[in-house]
Formats: structure tokens, sequence, C-alpha cells
């Protein structure tokens, strides 16, 4: 398998977390894009993901996912232990909808903000093929968004260990991702939010935050 990959970016590092966590790091081939220098833009890149996005995971059978839940998917069928997207109906089901909530509430809302206020993402407020301007007023809403997400997490982590429940899922790479890309806008958990400082302090342990 190749992995198409940039080292800097938030939406790689949410698969790079899941191949850590399933314990393929070193059997799949890592290919870096670097898209400071817009090699996404490129015609070999191109022909590898027309959207210019990354993450891109290619299988031996020349299959291309191109999403990073595109991955997830492929790499739990393919590899199913440890079980990352759910164990039984039930889990599968609360895994799918804590990743929404914290894709939704958290990541896209980190992004909304970094995209409509950085200067170097001038004229590229939206990823993909095509420029789109920045709206200052999505940038303040975005922020708005991102301590709205803090809140829900203090308050799902009062509850449960883990965004689905009892046990780590890609719902807390996701919300730990969300985290840590929040960091580019200096937004941070508030340290009065005991319960989400726990779970993000429990989550940053695990070998795979290192990636």
């Amino acid at each position: 398998m190749k992995f198409y990959d940039c080292a800097t970016a938030p939406s790689p590092r949410l698969v790079r977390m899941f191949i850590a966590e399933k314990g393929l790091s070193n059997s799949i081939e890592t290919i870096e894009v670097d898209l400071r220098e817009k090699e996404q833009m490129n015609d070999a890149f191109r022909a590898i993901n027309p959207f210019l996005t990354v993450p891109a995971l290619e299988t031996d059978d020349g299959a291309i996912f191109l999403t990073s839940q595109g991955c997830w998917r492929y790499l739990e069928e393919a590899h199913p232990d440890p079980a990352l997207l759910g164990r039984d109906a039930t889990e599968k089901a609360l895994v799918a909808d804590a990743v929404w909530r914290a894709e939704q509430d958290g990541f896209l809302a980190v992004g909304e903000a970094l995209r409509n206020t950085a200067k170097g993402m001038k004229d590229r407020a939206l990823t993909g093929p095509h420029n789109h301007a920045q709206i200052a007023e999505l940038g303040e809403r975005g922020k708005r968004r991102v301590g709205h997400f803090f809140e829900l997490l203090d308050t799902t982590m009062a509850e449960q260990p883990f965004m689905a429940g009892e046990n780590f899922s890609a719902a807390d790479i996701m919300a730990f991702v969300a985290v840590e890309f929040a960091g580019w806008l200096k937004l941070s958990i508030p340290e009065d939010a005991a319960h989400a400082q726990r779970w993000f302090n429990t989550v940053k342990t695990r070998p795979s935050a290192s990636v």
C-alpha cells in the first residue's frame, strides 16, 4: 500500500494515527506531498487524486481512497484488530455518531476559522481544485464554534472516558486532531474544563499521538 501524506497537515494525520493504532506504520509506504509548495496541484498527484487533497491511500490492487474515512474503512476491514470503528452494531453506530460530531463541530470549525483568516490561504478558503475567497465573518464564526466544541468535549467526558463510550476509537482520533489543529488559531481546551483536559492528556500519552 501507498499512503499519500503531508506531515504538517491535520487531515492526513487522522489516517496516520489510525495506521499507527493498527500497528501498520512500518508496512505501508508513505509518500510525502508538500502542500506548502503546492505539490498537490501538479499533474502527477492530480492523477492520484483529482480533488487535490491529502490523505490518499492506494492499495496493492490499485484501489485509491481519497478521504480520511474512506481510508479508515478500508484499513478497518482489512485489519480488524484492534477495532477502531466499533466492535458490534451498537458500538459501530456510536462511533459513527461521535466521529460525525467531532468532525462537524471540531475539525471543520477549526478549518472554517483558519481558512477564512490566514493570510497564506487568501482565495483558498476551501480545499480542492477551485479557488474561493475568504469571508471574515466565517472566520469569526469558526472560532466561536471551536469554543462550543471544547464545551461539548467537557460535557461528553464527564459521562464517559472516550468519545464513543468505554473504548478508544476513531472518534477520539478525530477529536484529538481537531483540538491540536485548534492550536494553529491559538485556541485550546480551557484549563477549567477538567473532564476534557483529562481525556486530552490520556489520548496524548498514546504512541499514535506523536506521529
